[in-house]
């Protein structure tokens, strides 16, 4: 395994793990962490105590995602009852918190001095519902300071794949004129939308200075990144999990 890592969160153990090192077969190859995707369920299990073992964590907790802005606290390993969340927080040394994407944002979230890691699953409606600014104020609300959090935003759909339609732009700039910023070219009355500037901006207007982006995009990378978009465009019937880590 050769997860990615970010400068921002060199003070805590993290990774943004790719799809490579893992034991799924076929459209899942190989690190699929996905519990809901339609891989065997074992291969899933496998791949992600390969992942716990390599953060070396006492256990990899992870939530049922819905594109919400809600929070958990995790203080305990709740294996496959998850609760339903897209934001979890943690102050227990050793839980690994585990967000999973195939495009959308994964954002993790650190105030290493207070004792506090986060982690959000930002697709476009979280980062719009505002689950950003709700991992931050329950990190706030458990020790930690704003000006102390630091935050990476993961592999995801880059702006020139991400291409979207008139509808999608008008629920943005409905609720904020100045959203139009996060949208250009597109073909005919397409718009492609920046998902890295839109979360980016998000946590810095929320007070967090040290933020940034890997860089790297999921559709583009097929050898690297499951996708959605990519396998909805290529026919595909289902598709991997990718899973970004963080702990104490």
């Amino acid at each position: 395994m050769n997860p990615i890592l970010s400068e921002t969160l060199r003070h805590v153990a993290h990774g943004f793990y790719t799809r490579e090192g893992g034991v799924s077969e076929g459209i899942f190859e190989s690190l699929n962490c996905g519990m809901g995707s339609g891989d065997d369920a074992d291969a899933v299990a496998e791949n992600r105590e390969r992942l716990r073992r390599d953060m070396g964590a006492d256990a990899l907790v992870s939530v049922h995602q819905y594109h919400s802005d809600q929070v958990v606290e995790v203080d305990r390993d709740w294996g496959r009852d998850r609760p339903k969340a897209d934001a979890m927080v943690c102050r227990t040394p050793g839980m690994a918190i585990g967000i999973l994407t195939a495009d959308c944002a994964p954002v993790l979230l650190a105030d290493a001095e207070g004792g506090v890691v986060g982690a959000a699953h930002a697709g476009w409606k979280g980062a719009l519902g505002g689950v950003l600014e709700a991992v931050i104020e329950a990190m706030i609300a458990r020790g930690a300071r704003r000006e102390r959090i630091a935050a990476a935003v993961g592999p995801l759909i880059s702006q020139p794949a991400y291409e979207v339609g008139p509808e999608f732009v008008e629920q943005f700039v409905d609720e904020d004129p100045g959203f139009g910023r996060f949208f250009s070219g597109g073909r005919e009355d397409r718009a492609q939308f920046d998902l890295a500037g839109f979360c980016l901006s998000r946590l810095r207007e929320a007070g967090i200075a040290d933020a940034g982006w890997t860089g790297h995009c999921t559709y583009r990378d097929p050898g690297r990144f499951f996708s959605y978009r990519r396998a909805t465009h290529e026919g595909g019937r289902d598709y991997g999990r990718l899973c970004a880590a963080i702990m104490l």
